[in-house]
């Protein structure tokens, strides 16, 4: 890779050098991450197909479900198998539009998974604390209203943020501790001045996740209150709400330690930086059907009514 450092401008091409601490031992990372890449495609596909295919999950909670699933399943194919050809065959390098470019979609993508926790959330609401307006709430033209303007805010913010950072000047270093366009990485590489980065950075954070987690939690205090006052009548009603609550509080501990990783080093290898950079676009990805296809009673009886169809055809012998 060294001659192509030395014939490309470093401003116009960059070098992807993460995990480069552990030497020879950098292309094992291969088969963990290509298992975690196989089992988020299988699990968030097999999740939409059963959605999709059954009518007794067209509804709006399962909507949700299946937008997350989208997202999830669509996530990891910007960043992923560009990572695993890194370990596995030392591709590293990418032009500076092209690190823009999968810096926008996976921003983007990954602050849709904060939105979908707080449309679940919204939508539990609906459902728990006024059953009798709940599917006037849901109905498309009035949850539209819910869902636009946090698409655009999302839009926006990325937009300005991927654009700050393709305005920077990058003088010499071209070599981004990072497996992917992380912001804060490319950031870090500017030879001028990243205030305005930084703190549109800072402000992303608080306007997006931080503001979505704030939504999120006075929803279930809410719902929890009605439940409490309701008795044992609004018990089950619980169920999808710690379902969605487990998924939250896992996505959102990872971001928060991706996050603080960054702006409070006190010595914390790199390697560390990166594997929680990573996990905290691709963890979900993985996490997010499984836990939603476990504990979800419905989806996981018609996986199970599939499966057992599958497999009794296939033991059913030809006449």
């Amino acid at each position: 890779m060294e001659p192509l450092r030395e014939n490309v401008s470093s401003h116009k091409y960059f070098i992807f050098d993460g995990f480069n601490e552990l030497g020879a031992l950098r292309p094992v990372l291969f088969i963990p991450f290509f298992f975690m890449f196989v089992v988020s495609l299988f699990a968030n596909s097999l999740l939409l197909y059963v959605i999709i295919t059954q009518k007794s999950l067209h509804s709006p909670m399962y909507i949700l479900i299946a937008a997350m699933a989208g997202v999830d399943l669509s996530l990891p194919l910007f960043f992923v198998p560009n990572m695993l050809l890194n370990f596995l065959f030392d591709w590293r390098g990418s032009s500076l539009i092209g690190c823009l470019a999968q810096m926008f979609f996976v921003h983007l993508l990954g602050t849709c998974q904060s939105t979908l926790l707080l449309w679940m959330a919204l939508d539990r609401y609906f459902a728990i604390c006024t059953p009798l307006y709940y599917h006037k709430c849901m109905v498309l033209p009035r949850f539209l209203r819910f869902v636009i303007p946090l698409l655009i805010r999302n839009f926006l913010m990325i937009t300005l943020v991927v654009s700050l950072a393709g305005s920077l000047p990058f003088c010499s270093k071209n070599v981004i501790n990072h497996c992917f366009c992380e912001h804060m990485a490319l950031v870090e590489l500017a030879c001028g001045s990243t205030a305005v980065n930084n703190l549109v950075g800072l402000l992303t954070v608080f306007l997006i996740p931080v503001a979505d987690f704030i939504i999120i939690t006075s929803s279930y205090i809410i719902i929890f209150s009605s439940v409490l006052r309701a008795g044992r009548s609004g018990v089950k009603a619980l169920h999808t709400c710690v379902t969605h609550i487990v998924v939250m509080t896992v996505s959102l501990t990872i971001i928060l330690v991706a996050f603080l990783s960054y702006r409070i080093r006190n010595g914390l290898p790199a390697a560390v930086r990166v594997f929680f950079s990573i996990m905290y676009l691709f963890f979900p990805s993985c996490f997010n059907p499984i836990i939603y296809g476990i504990r979800t009673t419905e989806i996981r009886q018609q996986i199970l009514k599939m499966l057992t169809c599958s497999h009794f055809v296939q033991t059913v012998p030809l006449t």
